[in-house]
């Protein structure tokens, strides 16, 4: 059993939440026993997918050929779990979109195995030549 202290991400009030769990062995998944702190129900939600299957949403750039701007912002479309972060970071880094772009543009599909896209989350023109 393992006690430890998060701060819940999920409102502003930013609860210090006390959970207790059972640390998953051999990749299985921890498992929550108790949880204290959180004034409200969604932190009790958010804790325990904090400790039985964490997800985090990933933003980042990525550099556009040809566009009125450098760089074009990307985001995943849906949370991944946390154990694919980096291998999907490592598939964004590896785009290289041409312009035009528009928001909403997917990129990506299921990079590096994870359930989600990549999506343009800033338009980009095309860059006119004179």
């Amino acid at each position: 059993m393992k006690t430890e202290e998060f701060v819940c991400v999920v409102c502003p009030n930013g609860c210090f939440v006390e959970a207790t769990y059972k640390k998953g062995e051999s990749g299985a998944p921890s498992e929550l026993f108790e949880a204290k702190g959180y004034a409200c129900p969604r932190g009790e939600t958010w804790i325990l997918q904090e400790i039985e299957n964490p997800v985090r949403t990933i933003a980042g750039s990525v550099t556009v050929r040809g566009g009125d701007f450098p760089c074009v912002s990307v985001r995943t479309k849906k949370p991944i779990p946390l154990s694919k972060v980096r291998d999907v970071m490592d598939a964004i880094r590896k785009l290289r979109p041409e312009a035009p772009l528009a928001i909403g543009d997917v990129l990506q599909v299921n990079p590096a195995g994870a359930e989600t896209e990549i999506i343009v989350t800033r338009t980009v023109r095309r860059k006119e030549t004179v």
